[in-house]
């Protein structure tokens, strides 16, 4: 499992821009959240597919970089949830126990 953490508001752009080149996902995640826990290890048990980066925010580190991207994509906050970002565009959505390896990889082809 290859996380690339994001905790700084910078990473949020460089993200945008890389999406551009590549499908990136942001997963929105509550340590202290069970559901979000159960989230993480459902994703963590499949292989990451090299085409697309998946990037790892700790809502409790790092709330204000969340609340940045609720205004940036126009999604309401949840935890846990998922974000595909393509071409700049939040271009799915997901959160709780429906957050699924099989649909983000659907979705981002």
């Amino acid at each position: 499992m290859n996380w690339i953490i994001l905790n700084d508001h910078n990473q949020l752009q460089q993200l945008v821009e890389a999406s551009h080149h590549k499908p990136q996902v942001i997963f929105k995640h509550s340590t202290r959240c069970s559901i979000s826990i159960m989230a993480k290890n459902r994703l963590e048990r499949v292989t990451f597919p090299d085409q697309i980066q998946f990037h790892y925010l700790d809502l409790l580190q790092h709330r204000e970089i969340s609340n940045k991207i609720a205004e940036q994509f126009g999604v309401y906050h949840q935890s846990p949830q998922v974000l595909l970002i393509k071409n700049g565009e939040c271009f799915y959505e997901e959160t709780h126990s429906a957050i699924s390896m099989d649909e983000i990889v659907e979705q981002a082809m």
